[in-house]
């Protein structure tokens, strides 16, 4: 499987340094779509904070992603639920960080969520 980043410079509006406009993946076999995943330990409570929130949520996808033999390099896709727009800049530098770097389509959307102890919902997309 192949990941080419699409981030064209002519017609559109240029993308900041923590995401790419679009992903072609080429060859790819295999779809992982991962529900909305909060920042909840195993027994199911919420992080302390946003910090601790983001730190269980990338644990959670990672666990999911590894049930089907893939970790977050095969992630091509990812949308963020926040709570708090104050939340965003936290939020993109969790994502960058637990890609290793690596920029990916992504988009963040201020919302109320279902409890209010989450402060984070992430949605992933991954291909294999």
């Amino acid at each position: 499987m192949e990941m080419v980043a699409r981030n064209p410079v002519d017609g559109v509006y240029a993308a900041t340094d923590d995401y790419v406009h679009a992903m072609e993946v080429r060859g790819a076999e295999r779809m992982l779509y991962i529900s909305g995943t909060m920042g909840l330990d195993p027994a199911g409570k919420a992080g302390a904070g946003l910090t601790e929130q983001l730190e269980l949520v990338w644990d959670n996808i990672r666990a999911i992603l590894a049930s089907a033999g893939m970790s977050v390099d095969n992630i091509v896709r990812q949308t963020s639920y926040l709570r708090d727009v104050a939340f965003a800049e936290e939020n993109a530098e969790a994502r960058v960080r637990a890609l290793g770097g690596r920029l990916i389509p992504t988009t963040a959307i201020v919302v109320q969520t279902l409890s209010d102890d989450w402060l984070i919902e992430l949605e992933v997309i991954a291909a294999a």
